[in-house]
């Protein structure tokens, strides 16, 4: 069959266009399979996290009609000896989908009496299984010591759109309530599949990275993440303290401080976090 000149252009253009959709579907997959290629996540490794808690909001705060006569030139004295944030480091090692949350003792992060406050101090050392949804806590309540073994806190996370740079990895924002009254901000990455973080804060798709308690005027943020295969001597849950599981440690703490007024209510917080 002959065909016309204006069929074979007609052809001409039908055989370009399916050589360009070949030639678009074939780059196509090589970009995915590069990106698979090239895409890095972090499993294993330590997180050095810095606790900063603004002292003079905490300061603040705590002084009302009963006690301004005395507190508030304390408070301005307070303000002219001592910094106005106070910073406290802390690891979290990871690895197998386990973490361990580590505070690093400094003992010139003073911040005079108030810096001894249980809000402003770390209390801490966190063992946390993802995989089973459990941890025991190394617990420091005032003179005591607790050994806290429990289910991990179920928190209600929203993610949102909002996203930051936190030690080079790009973090989304989501926000909570805990222990009722506590508003939380948090920062995950994806680029660590890892769903822990400082503390007890937990479970969101990715590593947590930072977060702030607004209305506690504190925050975590880490300030440097090392890939690294960690050694199972650095993941073993510590031993030490009285055994309890969460009911049985605030059953202890109210009856403890059942005379403490407004303080009680505070400290329940700062334990409990």
């Amino acid at each position: 069959m002959i065909l016309t000149k204006w069929e074979a252009l007609a052809q001409k253009n039908r055989i370009m266009k399916n050589v360009i959709i070949y030639l678009t579907a074939i780059l196509l997959l090589t970009a995915d399979f590069s990106f698979g290629q090239n895409a890095h996540f972090t499993t294993s490794g330590v997180i050095e996290y810095e606790k900063t808690v603004n002292m003079f909001a905490v300061f603040q705060k705590s002084i009302d009609k009963d006690n301004e006569s005395f507190l508030q030139p304390a408070f301005e004295s307070y303000k002219k000896n001592q910094p106005r944030f106070k910073k406290l480091k802390s690891t979290l090692s990871f690895t197998d989908n386990k973490t361990m949350f580590s505070p690093i003792e400094d003992e010139a992060a003073g911040g005079g009496f108030w810096g001894n406050d249980a809000m402003v101090k770390q209390n801490n050392i966190i063992f946390t299984d993802l995989q089973t949804n459990s941890f025991i806590s190394q617990k420091k309540v005032f003179e005591e010591t607790f050994l806290v073994k429990d289910t991990t806190r179920k928190i209600k996370w929203k993610i949102t759109d909002e996203t930051r740079e936190i030690a080079g990895y790009t973090c989304r924002r989501a926000n909570a309530l805990i222990l009722d009254s506590v508003y939380v901000v948090a920062f995950y990455t994806e680029e660590i599949p890892v769903s822990g973080g400082p503390e007890s804060f937990t479970g969101l798709p990715g590593m947590i990275l930072g977060v702030a308690l607004p209305h506690e005027n504190i925050t975590w943020f880490a300030t440097k993440v090392t890939q690294m295969a960690v050694d199972n001597k650095a993941m073993l849950p510590p031993k030490k303290g009285k055994s309890v599981n969460n009911t049985e440690l605030r059953k202890t703490l109210d009856a403890a401080m059942k005379d403490w007024g407004n303080y009680a209510q505070a400290s329940l917080k700062a334990f409990s976090l």
